[in-house]
């Protein structure tokens, strides 16, 4: 198969082909930096951190840029607060962000530019929207002339009524008074007494929000670039205007796919300071949940779908990670024991089935035919849990001191899919944890996957009560998935074991 990708801007899954073969430019939008970064940033990272590993996995040269907005109306209102300044903010969460994204295993940007370090390129850019008359200056401030940009609305499909909602992006009621339409939206923002500002042609300011961006992709990538990457809140106005003025000044297409991911809600609801569902990474991690599995629970759904955060649902990803950190795991903790190299090794989705076997050759086909489609991640990861189900077994038979149990010919033989289990999983940026904390988790993390198989159990028990024998099972296939076997009993008890 081809890698097929659905494309906001078309509305439409493409096969994704690059400007230049073997070449693959990509841009991410990155943080604000004046908080620390929560589960949308999590959701949003991983996934697009999984896209830029699959394309790397499948033989591309991959430049991946991601960008810092540090300077911003809720970084100054930080600075204020704390008493400090905008740099000290913007720093600290800088680091905060590079500590959270390095725990979470995601692989760093090859570049990631700054607003205070692009001015030069901001300057210029507006500069030539200014000549061509797509942008207009008044009272030290600079607007996008929107009506003049044909085509404004193509990404999001807003209709005018709509755009007039937040077209302004980040200005207040002053700005908008100097605007010649009220979907004009500013390109540099002159200084206020006592902020921050930067010199330019226009007078001593800042940029606007979506400028920085535009500015930013053209310095480091060009005109054109292949793939750009945000969550979908982002699409209006901020990747809207990102179009119109980056189209405005060269002519060309700023991206020629658009990719979004969905967003995060918390027990339904959307994720809120203001209704206290409110989550960092950082919390959630100093809580007790593993880097892998709240990476595992972000990819068991569809990145462009809702994310629904449940203290269940984390639970049974808990419960997953664990019986595939099992496998995982198995050659570096016992692969002396057992004959086998100690570490995977490197391969590439260009091995060839007399390599691997035909077995394996097919679980890779899988693996490949799931993430072509539109990074299919869940169907991914059932390819993961089918290869690690015997390894998993080996590896708990190991744990309980099985002696006999390396020195079988199947254990031999389950070498090269302990090898695939751990290639594949790569792709998806998952990794045996370390074996202090591997084999049962934290306690926090051990009592609450017990607490969802049993849910799940009375679950199952409910729905067969009901004769919905279906959906009975469903869930013991379900938990069969995570190594959860489940041994029903005379007068209706069920009771589990790990395979």
């Amino acid at each position: 198969m081809t890698l097929r990708l659905t494309n906001t801007l078309s509305r439409r899954c493409e096969p994704f082909e690059p400007l230049v073969p073997g070449q693959v430019s990509i841009y991410c939008c990155g943080v604000t930096v004046y908080d620390l970064c929560h589960l949308g940033h999590a959701r949003s990272y991983i996934v697009w951190d999984v896209l830029r590993r699959y394309l790397q996995w499948s033989g591309y040269a991959v430049t991946f840029v991601q960008n810092f907005t540090d300077i911003d109306d809720k970084i100054l209102k930080r600075a204020e607060e704390e008493g400090s300044s905008m740099e000290v903010v913007s720093e600290r969460n800088i680091a905060a962000f590079e500590a959270d994204m390095a725990a979470l295993h995601i692989l760093p940007p090859d570049r990631m530019p700054r607003a205070t370090r692009s001015l030069e390129a901001i300057r210029q850019l507006i500069g030539e929207l200014e000549a061509k008359g797509a942008a207009y200056s008044a009272d030290g401030d600079v607007y996008f002339a929107v009506m003049r940009q044909a085509g404004y609305g193509k990404l999001s499909g807003r209709t005018l009524e709509e755009q007039q909602e937040g077209a302004s992006g980040r200005t207040n009621e002053v700005e908008e008074a100097r605007k010649r339409h009220p979907f004009d939206f500013a390109l540099w923002k002159g200084a206020k007494p006592g902020e921050p500002s930067f010199p330019s042609p226009w007078g001593p300011g800042r940029p606007g929000w979506h400028i920085e961006c535009s500015a930013m992709v053209r310095e480091e990538l060009g005109t054109t670039i292949d793939i750009h990457l945000g969550g979908a809140d982002l699409i209006f106005p901020h990747h809207e205007n990102e179009i119109a003025q980056s189209e405005a000044a060269s002519g060309q297409p700023l991206a020629r796919f658009w990719l979004h991911n969905g967003m995060v809600n918390v027990g339904g609801e959307k994720m809120s300071k203001s209704l206290g569902n409110f989550t960092t990474i950082r919390a959630l991690l100093d809580s007790g949940v593993s880097p892998m599995t709240l990476r595992l629970f972000v990819l068991q759904a569809h990145y462009r779908k809702p994310l629904d955060f449940t203290a269940e649902a984390l639970a049974a990803a808990a419960s997953g990670w664990k019986g595939l950190d099992a496998a995982l795991g198995l050659g570096t903790r016992h692969g002396a024991a057992l004959g086998w190299a100690t570490a995977p090794a490197a391969a590439s989705a260009a091995v060839s089935a007399a390599d691997i076997g035909a077995e394996l050759a097919r679980a890779r086909e899988r693996f490949a035919a799931a993430m072509d489609d539109d990074l299919n991640t869940s169907a991914a990861l059932a390819v993961l849990f089918e290869l690690a189900r015997p390894l998993r077994a080996l590896a708990n038979r190991l744990e309980r001191g099985d002696t006999e149990a390396g020195a079988a010919g199947e254990a031999v033989a389950l070498e090269p899919r302990w090898q695939l289990l751990g290639e594949l999983a790569g792709v998806l940026g998952l990794a045996a944890e370390a074996a202090s904390s591997a084999a049962d988790g934290t306690p926090a993390e051990a009592a609450a996957a017990e607490t969802a198989i049993q849910q799940r159990i009375e679950q199952r028990r409910a729905a067969k009560a009901a004769r919905d024998f279906a959906t009975a099972d469903r869930i013991r296939a379900e938990l069969a998935a995570e190594g959860i076997e489940l041994i029903d009993r005379p007068g209706g008890v069920t009771d589990w074991v790990r395979g």
